[in-house]
């Protein structure tokens, strides 16, 4: 497990456009979220202990946000040749399993991961209404312990994009393994 911390993109990117398949066989593309109050793009797997350890969090973000307008999608762009548990089928098992309640795509061609410059996983990009980039982060403070967090920065954009605010002018690189690029 290499451990690594995502690429600073400038606030105000668009967001790539993408088309993939979610793990219960339904085609998403960019313009399926158009209206939505806000994206956020998640870069996840099934295998990173980073991602293992959030996951609950993410989970809660959804009951949370979605709600209010915000829709999530989470992408695995990892190649299932060496990482088994990131194959398709043991995605949709897990998809399942946490109720995610959101897209769970998978990044075959690993293109859109490209495009988007995620590195790691989680990897998160929250995008406004206008799918421009807002924040590029991670979740809080403590990937560990979720008691010991102090800080939600991503709730607290979220809450910033949805008040129609600026974005939060400290921006917390995401932390995690890499993605698992093909050979």
């Amino acid at each position: 497990m290499v451990l690594l911390k995502s690429t600073d993109i400038p606030l105000g990117s668009p967001a790539p456009d993408f088309r993939l398949r979610s793990v219960d066989g339904k085609d998403y593309a960019l313009e399926d979220f158009a209206g939505a109050k806000a994206l956020l793009v998640m870069f996840i797997c099934n295998h990173c202990p980073y991602v293992v350890a959030v996951e609950d969090r993410i989970v809660q973000l959804q009951r949370e946000y979605g709600p209010k307008g915000v829709q999530l999608v989470g992408i695995c762009a990892n190649d299932p040749t060496d990482y088994p548990d990131d194959r398709p089928e043991k995605l949709l098992e897990r998809w399942r399993k946490k109720e995610y309640g959101f897209p769970y795509l998978v990044d075959e061609t690993q293109e859109v991961a490209k495009a988007y410059g995620a590195v790691c996983t989680p990897d998160l990009y929250l995008f406004d209404k206008e799918r421009r980039l807002f924040y590029h982060g991670r979740i809080d403070d403590n990937w560990q312990d979720p008691s010991m967090v102090t800080r939600r920065e991503l709730a607290a954009a979220l809450d910033r994009v949805l008040a129609g605010e600026a974005p939060p002018e400290e921006q917390w690189p995401s932390m995690g393994c890499s993605i698992k690029w093909k050979k």
